[in-house]
């Protein structure tokens, strides 16, 4: 049985992880911290069946854990010292903000406008994509996990731009994510009078946070459109590429044969388009594909994932299972 460790286990993502993790066959919870909410249990806080003593940080122990996920709010401050004090104690690390995604430190600091606050951990970490990057996982000791907006837009990028059949080198990349992609924070913008029947844009073109690990990951110029559903979970991205001319769907589709033996990547029939109904409580990455005009190249991709499962914790215990010598899927199908 490996020991886990989960730091911010009342937010979307924590509680997702201790739903995953308390079904995983070889995981046991050690400990779950929470701030406001520490001394009570999850079952005080959440509608919900499991019964998990909920600690400060500083009584979170790190003896005999294996692996901690830090599920964060982005620029929290405590986050650097907990994963420096996981590193030197030899236990695996698996950070689901955005503090590790970026690797040149110089594109850190140009968008975020300040520098990194460990460089010689963002050295260290590997990003958390494992259809990318699975090897360097399982050497890993601190894993990125990855965003659930780069998810969808890297994935169905990744093999067009391997095959070399990308003609413009800018593509747009149009999402639409539930509400709980913006965290339990109270916030007016995910208030249910803010969102229930509207439907609004943010941080759009350049602004947005993580953008840097699209164009990292592509290797791609990506104008970037992200947009608030009113809906509790699930992604959708809608994509405008420009392939070489004369681009037909069958040497299009080829380039996803990439994928054929992942787990939780589909590519769906031709002529269908996925929704979010089809991944929404699943950890499957729905990819569709419609030539617009083939003889210019113009093309629009869809891609579909459960913002909360393959987008996040659910992406975070297959990265944990590789950490720890685990079959990838094990407590996910």
């Amino acid at each position: 049985m490996a020991r886990i460790g989960i730091y911010g286990a009342t937010g979307y993502t924590g509680f997702e992880l201790i739903s995953l993790l308390t079904r995983h066959p070889e995981a046991q919870i050690a400990f779950a911290t929470a701030r406001s909410a520490a001394g009570q249990r999850l079952n005080d806080v959440f509608p919900t069946f499991i019964d998990l003593p909920l600690v400060g940080v500083e009584e979170a122990q790190l003896n005999g854990v294996d692996l901690v996920f830090t599920c964060l709010p982005h620029g929290a401050p405590e986050l650097i010292p907990l994963v420096r004090q996981a590193l030197e104690r030899g236990v695996k690390v698996i950070d689901l903000s955005d503090t590790f995604r970026l690797r040149d430190p110089e594109d850190y600091l140009r968008r975020r406008g300040r520098a990194h606050p460990a460089p010689d951990l963002l050295a260290e970490a590997v990003y958390g994509l494992p259809e990318l990057h699975r090897e360097r996982i399982r050497a890993a000791r601190l894993v990125a996990n990855t965003g659930c907006y780069p998810l969808t837009a890297i994935l169905p990028l990744w093999p067009l731009a391997r095959a070399g059949l990308i003609a413009d080198r800018t593509v747009i990349v149009d999402s639409k994510s539930g509400v709980s992609g913006a965290g339990r924070s109270l916030s007016l913008r995910t208030h249910f009078g803010e969102t229930h029947e509207t439907f609004s844009a943010y941080s759009v073109g350049r602004a947005h946070r993580h953008l840097g690990e699209m164009e990292q990951e592509t290797g791609l110029h990506i104008i970037f459109a992200p947009h608030l559903l009113p809906v509790y979970r699930g992604i959708l991205s809608t994509i405008y590429v420009t392939l070489r001319p004369d681009t037909g769907l069958a040497e299009a589709r080829a380039a996803y044969a990439i994928f054929a033996d992942e787990p939780f990547i589909k590519l769906l029939p031709e002529g269908r388009l996925p929704e979010l109904r089809h991944v929404q409580q699943t950890m499957y990455l729905a990819i569709g594909l419609q030539p617009v005009e083939p003889e210019t190249g113009r093309y629009i991709i869809v891609a579909t994932v459960d913002n909360l499962l393959k987008g996040a914790s659910g992406q975070a215990v297959q990265n944990m299972n590789l950490m720890l010598g685990l079959p990838e899927t094990m407590g996910l199908r």
